[in-house]
Protein backbone atom coordinates (compact mmCIF):
# COMPACT_ATOMS: atom_id res chain seq x y z
CA UNK A 1 0.00 0.00 0.00
CA UNK A 2 2.63 2.93 0.99
CA UNK A 3 4.59 1.57 -2.29
CA UNK A 4 1.63 2.13 -4.50
CA UNK A 5 0.74 5.13 -2.54
CA UNK A 6 4.29 7.09 -2.74
CA UNK A 7 4.78 6.33 -6.81
CA UNK A 8 1.03 7.99 -7.22
CA UNK A 9 1.68 10.94 -4.84
CA UNK A 10 5.05 11.70 -7.18
CA UNK A 11 3.15 11.57 -10.04
CA UNK A 12 0.76 14.15 -8.73
CA UNK A 13 3.41 16.20 -6.96
CA UNK A 14 5.30 16.72 -10.40
CA UNK A 15 1.66 18.62 -11.85
CA UNK A 16 0.90 19.91 -8.48
CA UNK A 17 4.44 21.73 -8.46
CA UNK A 18 4.32 21.82 -12.71
CA UNK A 19 0.90 23.96 -12.12
CA UNK A 20 2.23 26.46 -9.85
CA UNK A 21 5.93 26.74 -10.75
CA UNK A 22 5.16 28.47 -14.11
CA UNK A 23 4.04 31.52 -13.07
CA UNK A 24 6.99 32.81 -11.52
CA UNK A 25 8.72 32.02 -15.20
CA UNK A 26 6.72 33.94 -16.66
CA UNK A 27 8.75 37.23 -16.96
CA UNK A 28 11.90 35.90 -18.18
CA UNK A 29 10.03 33.53 -21.32
CA UNK A 30 7.97 36.80 -22.40
CA UNK A 31 11.76 38.51 -22.84
CA UNK A 32 12.62 35.42 -25.21
CA UNK A 33 9.19 34.93 -27.04
CA UNK A 34 9.08 38.98 -27.12
CA UNK A 35 5.94 39.39 -25.89
CA UNK A 36 4.54 40.97 -22.99
CA UNK A 37 4.00 39.69 -19.53
CA UNK A 38 0.65 39.59 -19.43
CA UNK A 39 -0.28 38.00 -22.92
CA UNK A 40 2.89 35.51 -21.38
CA UNK A 41 -0.70 34.37 -19.01
CA UNK A 42 -1.67 32.30 -22.05
CA UNK A 43 0.87 29.71 -21.03
CA UNK A 44 -1.19 29.18 -17.46
CA UNK A 45 -4.85 29.82 -18.81
CA UNK A 46 -4.05 27.00 -21.95
CA UNK A 47 -2.73 24.19 -19.36
CA UNK A 48 -5.77 25.09 -17.13
CA UNK A 49 -8.07 24.63 -19.88
CA UNK A 50 -6.87 21.83 -21.33
CA UNK A 51 -7.01 20.09 -17.74
CA UNK A 52 -10.30 20.76 -16.90
CA UNK A 53 -11.77 20.07 -20.17
CA UNK A 54 -10.55 16.40 -20.28
CA UNK A 55 -10.45 15.66 -16.76
CA UNK A 56 -14.48 13.91 -16.98
CA UNK A 57 -13.05 11.53 -19.57
CA UNK A 58 -10.66 10.31 -17.43
CA UNK A 59 -13.16 7.43 -15.61
CA UNK A 60 -14.27 6.18 -19.16
CA UNK A 61 -10.95 6.13 -20.37
CA UNK A 62 -9.71 4.09 -17.15
CA UNK A 63 -12.19 1.43 -17.37
CA UNK A 64 -11.71 1.18 -21.00
CA UNK A 65 -7.86 1.06 -21.07
CA UNK A 66 -6.93 -0.07 -17.86
CA UNK A 67 -6.06 2.70 -15.13
CA UNK A 68 -2.13 1.09 -14.77
CA UNK A 69 -2.12 1.48 -18.31
CA UNK A 70 -3.48 4.84 -18.85
CA UNK A 71 -1.78 6.25 -15.32
CA UNK A 72 1.69 5.33 -16.86
CA UNK A 73 0.82 6.84 -20.41
CA UNK A 74 -0.27 10.18 -19.01
CA UNK A 75 2.82 10.23 -16.92
CA UNK A 76 4.77 9.32 -20.41
CA UNK A 77 2.58 12.49 -21.86
CA UNK A 78 2.66 15.04 -18.91
CA UNK A 79 6.88 14.08 -19.25
CA UNK A 80 7.54 14.37 -23.50
CA UNK A 81 5.19 17.55 -23.19
CA UNK A 82 7.30 19.53 -20.67
CA UNK A 83 10.26 18.27 -23.11
CA UNK A 84 8.52 19.91 -25.37
CA UNK A 85 7.68 23.29 -23.27
CA UNK A 86 11.51 23.18 -22.50
CA UNK A 87 12.04 23.10 -26.50
CA UNK A 88 9.53 26.15 -27.38
CA UNK A 89 11.18 28.54 -29.37
CA UNK A 90 7.69 30.44 -29.93
CA UNK A 91 4.72 31.61 -27.67
CA UNK A 92 2.61 29.28 -30.34
CA UNK A 93 4.72 25.90 -29.53
CA UNK A 94 4.36 26.27 -25.81
CA UNK A 95 0.62 26.88 -25.85
CA UNK A 96 0.62 23.90 -27.72
CA UNK A 97 3.03 21.92 -25.25
CA UNK A 98 1.42 22.96 -22.19
CA UNK A 99 -2.41 21.89 -23.88
CA UNK A 100 -0.82 18.47 -24.35
CA UNK A 101 0.45 18.68 -21.13
CA UNK A 102 -2.87 19.52 -19.66
CA UNK A 103 -4.12 16.27 -21.27
CA UNK A 104 -1.52 14.07 -19.52
CA UNK A 105 -2.45 15.86 -16.18
CA UNK A 106 -6.27 15.13 -16.71
CA UNK A 107 -5.36 11.47 -17.22
CA UNK A 108 -2.74 11.69 -14.13
CA UNK A 109 -4.72 12.74 -11.07
CA UNK A 110 -8.03 11.27 -11.04
CA UNK A 111 -6.34 8.07 -12.80
CA UNK A 112 -3.93 7.67 -10.17
CA UNK A 113 -6.53 8.25 -7.63
CA UNK A 114 -9.00 5.62 -9.19
CA UNK A 115 -5.28 3.06 -8.97
CA UNK A 116 -4.81 4.15 -5.37
CA UNK A 117 -8.84 3.58 -4.42
CA UNK A 118 -8.80 -0.39 -6.23
CA UNK A 119 -5.68 -1.57 -4.14
CA UNK A 120 -6.12 -0.37 -1.08
CA UNK A 121 -8.77 -2.25 1.14
CA UNK A 122 -10.78 0.80 3.48
CA UNK A 123 -9.07 -0.15 6.83
CA UNK A 124 -6.19 1.35 4.98
CA UNK A 125 -7.69 4.34 3.02
CA UNK A 126 -6.99 6.83 5.68
CA UNK A 127 -3.18 6.17 5.54
CA UNK A 128 -3.30 5.43 1.24
CA UNK A 129 -5.16 9.30 1.47
CA UNK A 130 -2.71 11.06 3.67
CA UNK A 131 0.25 10.27 0.93
CA UNK A 132 -1.93 12.00 -1.62
CA UNK A 133 -2.92 15.09 0.24
CA UNK A 134 0.47 16.35 0.50
CA UNK A 135 1.24 16.72 -3.13
CA UNK A 136 -1.93 18.94 -3.64
CA UNK A 137 -0.49 21.15 -0.25
CA UNK A 138 3.17 20.99 -1.17
CA UNK A 139 3.43 21.58 -4.88
CA UNK A 140 1.43 25.44 -4.72
CA UNK A 141 3.52 26.42 -1.85
CA UNK A 142 7.06 24.81 -3.05
CA UNK A 143 6.11 25.98 -6.44
CA UNK A 144 7.09 30.01 -6.62
CA UNK A 145 10.25 29.32 -4.34
CA UNK A 146 11.33 26.60 -6.65
CA UNK A 147 10.76 28.38 -9.69
CA UNK A 148 12.03 31.94 -8.97
CA UNK A 149 15.37 29.92 -7.70
CA UNK A 150 15.62 27.98 -11.52
CA UNK A 151 15.17 31.22 -13.03
CA UNK A 152 17.16 33.41 -11.44
CA UNK A 153 20.09 30.82 -11.00
CA UNK A 154 19.71 29.00 -14.36
CA UNK A 155 17.54 30.04 -16.85
CA UNK A 156 13.55 29.01 -17.52
CA UNK A 157 13.67 26.15 -19.20
CA UNK A 158 14.33 24.05 -16.18
CA UNK A 159 10.86 24.45 -14.43
CA UNK A 160 10.31 21.80 -17.65
CA UNK A 161 13.38 19.86 -16.92
CA UNK A 162 13.15 18.96 -13.51
CA UNK A 163 9.58 17.18 -14.89
CA UNK A 164 11.96 14.53 -16.94
CA UNK A 165 14.08 12.19 -14.60
CA UNK A 166 10.64 12.40 -12.09
CA UNK A 167 8.44 10.82 -15.02
CA UNK A 168 10.70 8.62 -15.97
CA UNK A 169 11.25 7.34 -12.56
CA UNK A 170 7.52 7.23 -12.08
CA UNK A 171 7.15 5.38 -15.32
CA UNK A 172 9.49 2.87 -14.47
CA UNK A 173 8.04 2.46 -10.89
CA UNK A 174 4.64 1.70 -12.39
CA UNK A 175 5.65 -0.61 -14.41
CA UNK A 176 7.57 -2.68 -12.00
CA UNK A 177 5.43 -2.33 -8.82
CA UNK A 178 1.71 -2.17 -9.83
CA UNK A 179 -0.06 -4.81 -11.76
CA UNK A 180 -2.72 -4.17 -14.70
CA UNK A 181 -5.80 -4.40 -13.18
CA UNK A 182 -9.07 -5.55 -15.27
CA UNK A 183 -10.52 -3.87 -17.90
CA UNK A 184 -14.28 -3.10 -18.02
CA UNK A 185 -16.83 -2.67 -20.57
CA UNK A 186 -18.11 1.57 -19.70
CA UNK A 187 -20.37 1.42 -22.69
CA UNK A 188 -20.36 3.64 -25.39
CA UNK A 189 -18.18 6.98 -24.76
CA UNK A 190 -20.57 9.98 -24.08
CA UNK A 191 -19.31 12.47 -26.43
CA UNK A 192 -22.08 14.65 -26.55
CA UNK A 193 -21.08 14.97 -22.90
CA UNK A 194 -17.84 15.57 -23.17
CA UNK A 195 -18.44 18.81 -25.13
CA UNK A 196 -20.65 20.21 -23.10
CA UNK A 197 -18.32 18.96 -19.93
CA UNK A 198 -15.50 20.62 -21.84
CA UNK A 199 -17.28 23.35 -22.50
CA UNK A 200 -18.69 24.01 -19.06
CA UNK A 201 -15.20 23.27 -16.85
CA UNK A 202 -13.09 25.17 -19.69
CA UNK A 203 -15.42 28.29 -19.50
CA UNK A 204 -15.63 28.26 -15.88
CA UNK A 205 -11.74 27.82 -15.23
CA UNK A 206 -10.46 30.42 -17.85
CA UNK A 207 -13.05 32.92 -17.09
CA UNK A 208 -12.96 31.96 -12.85
CA UNK A 209 -8.93 32.38 -13.35
CA UNK A 210 -8.68 35.47 -15.74
CA UNK A 211 -10.27 37.42 -12.68
CA UNK A 212 -7.83 36.44 -10.31
CA UNK A 213 -5.17 36.83 -12.72
CA UNK A 214 -6.63 39.89 -14.61
CA UNK A 215 -5.26 37.94 -18.04
CA UNK A 216 -8.89 38.85 -19.93
CA UNK A 217 -10.40 42.14 -19.74
CA UNK A 218 -13.57 41.74 -17.37
CA UNK A 219 -16.17 41.60 -20.11
CA UNK A 220 -14.23 39.10 -21.89
CA UNK A 221 -13.62 37.06 -18.46
CA UNK A 222 -16.88 37.55 -17.28
CA UNK A 223 -18.40 36.08 -21.46
CA UNK A 224 -16.31 32.96 -20.48
CA UNK A 225 -17.87 32.68 -17.05
CA UNK A 226 -21.45 32.53 -18.54
CA UNK A 227 -20.61 30.39 -21.34
CA UNK A 228 -18.89 27.69 -19.30
CA UNK A 229 -21.85 28.22 -16.76
CA UNK A 230 -24.37 27.64 -19.72
CA UNK A 231 -21.92 24.25 -20.79
CA UNK A 232 -22.81 22.90 -16.74
CA UNK A 233 -26.45 23.66 -17.28
CA UNK A 234 -26.44 21.69 -20.48
CA UNK A 235 -24.69 19.07 -19.13
CA UNK A 236 -26.87 18.51 -15.98
CA UNK A 237 -29.86 18.32 -18.23
CA UNK A 238 -27.97 15.88 -20.84
CA UNK A 239 -26.88 13.47 -17.95
CA UNK A 240 -30.62 13.22 -16.30
CA UNK A 241 -31.63 11.91 -19.89
CA UNK A 242 -28.26 10.11 -21.00
CA UNK A 243 -27.74 6.03 -19.85
CA UNK A 244 -24.72 6.22 -19.04
CA UNK A 245 -23.20 9.92 -18.49
CA UNK A 246 -19.45 11.15 -18.42
CA UNK A 247 -20.31 12.67 -15.19
CA UNK A 248 -22.71 10.53 -12.92
CA UNK A 249 -24.65 13.48 -11.36
CA UNK A 250 -26.61 10.20 -9.70
CA UNK A 251 -23.60 10.11 -7.39
CA UNK A 252 -24.57 13.48 -5.22
CA UNK A 253 -27.32 10.59 -3.89
CA UNK A 254 -24.70 9.10 -1.63
CA UNK A 255 -24.69 11.54 1.67
CA UNK A 256 -21.24 10.80 2.41
CA UNK A 257 -19.71 11.71 -1.38
CA UNK A 258 -22.34 14.76 -1.75
CA UNK A 259 -21.16 16.13 1.46
CA UNK A 260 -17.55 15.88 0.59
CA UNK A 261 -17.78 17.16 -2.37
CA UNK A 262 -19.89 20.21 -1.26
CA UNK A 263 -18.32 21.07 2.13
CA UNK A 264 -14.99 19.89 0.64
CA UNK A 265 -15.74 22.23 -2.23
CA UNK A 266 -15.92 25.28 0.43
CA UNK A 267 -13.16 24.61 2.12
CA UNK A 268 -11.37 24.73 -0.83
CA UNK A 269 -12.22 27.99 -2.01
CA UNK A 270 -10.82 29.11 1.16
CA UNK A 271 -7.68 26.86 0.70
CA UNK A 272 -7.22 27.76 -2.84
CA UNK A 273 -6.71 31.63 -2.35
CA UNK A 274 -4.13 30.71 -0.02
CA UNK A 275 -1.30 30.53 -2.22
CA UNK A 276 -2.53 33.63 -4.27
CA UNK A 277 -3.14 36.35 -1.38
CA UNK A 278 -0.40 35.30 0.85
CA UNK A 279 2.62 35.95 -1.08
CA UNK A 280 1.48 39.35 -2.89
CA UNK A 281 0.50 40.47 0.91
CA UNK A 282 3.99 39.74 2.00
CA UNK A 283 5.36 41.50 -1.23
CA UNK A 284 3.32 44.56 -1.36
CA UNK A 285 2.50 45.23 1.94
CA UNK A 286 5.77 43.82 3.65
CA UNK A 287 8.41 44.60 1.19
CA UNK A 288 9.56 41.30 1.03
CA UNK A 289 11.34 39.73 -2.04
CA UNK A 290 9.75 36.92 -3.92
CA UNK A 291 12.01 34.74 -2.57
CA UNK A 292 11.67 35.96 1.11
CA UNK A 293 7.77 35.68 0.91
CA UNK A 294 8.37 31.92 -0.55
CA UNK A 295 10.07 31.15 2.34
CA UNK A 296 7.59 32.36 4.45
CA UNK A 297 5.05 30.48 2.86
CA UNK A 298 6.36 27.26 2.66
CA UNK A 299 6.19 26.93 6.04
CA UNK A 300 2.53 25.95 5.83
CA UNK A 301 3.36 22.63 3.67
CA UNK A 302 4.78 21.48 6.83
CA UNK A 303 2.00 20.83 8.05
CA UNK A 304 1.36 17.89 5.72
CA UNK A 305 4.11 16.37 6.68
CA UNK A 306 3.30 16.63 10.39
CA UNK A 307 -0.22 15.48 9.73
CA UNK A 308 0.82 12.38 8.00
CA UNK A 309 0.96 10.13 11.31
CA UNK A 310 -1.94 11.17 13.23
CA UNK A 311 -4.58 11.25 10.69
CA UNK A 312 -5.54 7.83 11.01
CA UNK A 313 -5.47 7.78 15.24
CA UNK A 314 -7.63 11.47 15.09
CA UNK A 315 -10.42 9.75 12.52
CA UNK A 316 -10.41 6.59 14.94
CA UNK A 317 -10.71 8.62 18.25
CA UNK A 318 -13.06 10.88 17.13
CA UNK A 319 -14.80 9.93 13.54
CA UNK A 320 -15.33 11.77 10.85
CA UNK A 321 -18.16 13.67 11.29
CA UNK A 322 -16.40 15.18 14.47
CA UNK A 323 -13.12 15.91 12.80
CA UNK A 324 -14.34 17.41 9.52
CA UNK A 325 -16.84 20.25 11.52
CA UNK A 326 -14.47 21.16 14.38
CA UNK A 327 -11.39 20.89 12.40
CA UNK A 328 -13.22 23.07 8.96
CA UNK A 329 -13.91 25.85 12.04
CA UNK A 330 -10.85 25.73 13.08
CA UNK A 331 -9.05 25.53 10.21
CA UNK A 332 -11.13 28.72 9.39
CA UNK A 333 -10.28 30.56 12.14
CA UNK A 334 -6.64 30.09 11.14
CA UNK A 335 -7.04 31.36 8.01
CA UNK A 336 -8.86 34.40 9.64
CA UNK A 337 -5.79 35.08 11.65
CA UNK A 338 -3.76 35.74 8.68
CA UNK A 339 -6.26 38.87 8.27
CA UNK A 340 -3.83 40.07 11.51
CA UNK A 341 -0.80 39.73 9.88
CA UNK A 342 1.51 42.62 10.12
CA UNK A 343 5.43 43.80 9.50
CA UNK A 344 5.75 44.13 12.95
CA UNK A 345 4.91 40.80 14.20
CA UNK A 346 7.87 38.38 15.15
CA UNK A 347 8.02 36.14 12.06
CA UNK A 348 8.37 33.28 14.76
CA UNK A 349 4.30 33.92 15.80
CA UNK A 350 3.81 34.36 11.30
CA UNK A 351 5.27 30.77 11.38
CA UNK A 352 3.02 29.57 13.87
CA UNK A 353 0.19 30.38 12.47
CA UNK A 354 0.82 28.94 8.82
CA UNK A 355 2.41 25.77 10.52
CA UNK A 356 -0.61 25.32 12.31
CA UNK A 357 -2.95 26.19 9.78
CA UNK A 358 -1.19 23.54 7.67
CA UNK A 359 -1.34 20.74 9.82
CA UNK A 360 -5.78 21.30 10.14
CA UNK A 361 -5.54 21.75 6.38
CA UNK A 362 -3.77 18.54 5.52
CA UNK A 363 -6.41 16.98 8.18
CA UNK A 364 -9.62 18.15 6.57
CA UNK A 365 -8.23 17.32 3.12
CA UNK A 366 -7.29 13.69 4.17
CA UNK A 367 -10.39 13.08 5.75
CA UNK A 368 -12.48 14.46 2.83
CA UNK A 369 -10.94 13.00 0.27
CA UNK A 370 -11.50 9.12 2.05
CA UNK A 371 -14.96 9.61 3.12
CA UNK A 372 -16.06 10.72 -0.37
CA UNK A 373 -15.22 6.64 -1.32
CA UNK A 374 -16.88 5.26 1.98
CA UNK A 375 -20.01 4.03 0.10
CA UNK A 376 -19.03 4.02 -3.42
CA UNK A 377 -19.58 0.42 -4.86
CA UNK A 378 -16.23 -0.90 -6.90
CA UNK A 379 -18.25 -0.52 -10.45
CA UNK A 380 -18.82 3.10 -9.69
CA UNK A 381 -15.31 4.26 -8.29
CA UNK A 382 -13.80 5.33 -12.02
CA UNK A 383 -16.74 7.25 -12.16
CA UNK A 384 -16.64 8.84 -8.51
CA UNK A 385 -12.52 9.97 -9.09
CA UNK A 386 -13.46 11.58 -12.42
CA UNK A 387 -16.30 13.91 -10.74
CA UNK A 388 -14.49 14.45 -7.72
CA UNK A 389 -11.94 15.73 -9.47
CA UNK A 390 -13.53 17.97 -11.86
CA UNK A 391 -15.57 19.74 -9.13
CA UNK A 392 -12.10 19.92 -6.75
CA UNK A 393 -10.43 21.43 -10.35
CA UNK A 394 -13.04 24.46 -9.93
CA UNK A 395 -13.48 24.77 -6.63
CA UNK A 396 -9.47 25.63 -6.04
CA UNK A 397 -10.03 28.46 -9.32
CA UNK A 398 -12.88 29.75 -7.48
CA UNK A 399 -10.53 30.51 -4.15
CA UNK A 400 -9.13 32.37 -6.35
CA UNK A 401 -10.99 33.96 -7.72
CA UNK A 402 -12.98 35.16 -4.49
CA UNK A 403 -9.62 36.05 -3.03
CA UNK A 404 -8.68 38.45 -5.98
CA UNK A 405 -12.15 40.07 -6.13
CA UNK A 406 -12.69 40.55 -2.24
CA UNK A 407 -9.03 42.58 -2.74
CA UNK A 408 -10.39 44.48 -5.35
CA UNK A 409 -14.06 45.34 -4.40
CA UNK A 410 -12.05 46.54 -0.59
CA UNK A 411 -9.44 48.59 -2.22
CA UNK A 412 -12.45 50.15 -5.00
CA UNK A 413 -14.54 50.98 -1.64
CA UNK A 414 -11.39 52.51 -0.45
CA UNK A 415 -10.45 54.62 -3.47
CA UNK A 416 -7.33 52.98 -3.81
CA UNK A 417 -5.40 51.44 -6.75
CA UNK A 418 -3.47 49.35 -5.24
CA UNK A 419 -3.80 46.93 -2.77
CA UNK A 420 -3.13 48.01 1.17
CA UNK A 421 -2.59 45.43 4.40
CA UNK A 422 -6.12 46.43 5.40
CA UNK A 423 -7.21 44.99 1.51
CA UNK A 424 -5.59 41.69 2.18
CA UNK A 425 -7.47 41.58 5.90
CA UNK A 426 -10.67 41.80 3.99
CA UNK A 427 -10.07 39.36 1.46
CA UNK A 428 -8.91 36.95 3.72
CA UNK A 429 -11.57 37.29 6.69
CA UNK A 430 -14.04 36.75 3.30
CA UNK A 431 -12.38 33.19 2.03
CA UNK A 432 -12.35 32.09 5.70
CA UNK A 433 -16.14 32.56 5.88
CA UNK A 434 -16.60 30.49 2.82
CA UNK A 435 -14.67 27.57 5.23
CA UNK A 436 -17.92 27.43 7.25
CA UNK A 437 -20.79 26.36 6.19
CA UNK A 438 -18.28 23.52 5.30
CA UNK A 439 -18.25 23.06 9.21
CA UNK A 440 -22.12 22.81 9.56
CA UNK A 441 -22.41 20.45 6.62
CA UNK A 442 -20.37 17.86 8.03
CA UNK A 443 -22.50 17.87 11.07
CA UNK A 444 -25.07 16.41 8.28
CA UNK A 445 -22.93 12.94 8.43
CA UNK A 446 -24.28 9.85 10.47
CA UNK A 447 -22.01 9.67 13.58
CA UNK A 448 -21.08 6.18 12.21
CA UNK A 449 -20.10 7.69 8.32
CA UNK A 450 -16.64 6.12 7.14
CA UNK A 451 -16.55 3.92 10.77
CA UNK A 452 -15.00 1.02 8.51
CA UNK A 453 -12.10 3.25 7.21
CA UNK A 454 -10.98 4.53 10.38
CA UNK A 455 -11.88 2.04 12.97
CA UNK A 456 -13.71 4.80 14.92
CA UNK A 457 -16.49 2.13 15.30
CA UNK A 458 -13.95 -0.57 16.90
CA UNK A 459 -12.37 1.89 19.48
CA UNK A 460 -16.07 3.11 20.91
CA UNK A 461 -16.26 -0.89 21.37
Amino acid sequence: MRLAAVIVASALFMQNLDSTVVATALPAMAKVFDVSPVTMNIAITSYLVSLAAFIPASGWVADRYGARSVFRAAIIVFTLASVLCSLSQSLAMLVAARILQGLGGAMMVPVGRLLLLRRVGKANLVAAMSWLTMPALLGPVIGPPVGGFLVTTLSWHWIFDINIPIGIVGVLLVTRFIREDERTDPGQFDFVGQILAGIGMAGLIMGLSSFGRGALPPSEAVALTVMGALGALGYAIHARRHAHPLLDLSLMRIPTFAISVTAGSLFRIGIGAMPFLLPLMLQLGFGFTAFQSGLITFISAAGALVTKPVARPMLQKFGFRSVLSVNAAISAVVLGLSAAFRPDWPIIAIYAVLLIGGVFRSLQFTAYNTIAYADISPERMSGATSFYSTLQQLSITMGVTVGAAALAVSGAIAGKPHPRLTDFSVAFVTVALFMVPAALLALRLPASAGDEMSGHGTSRR
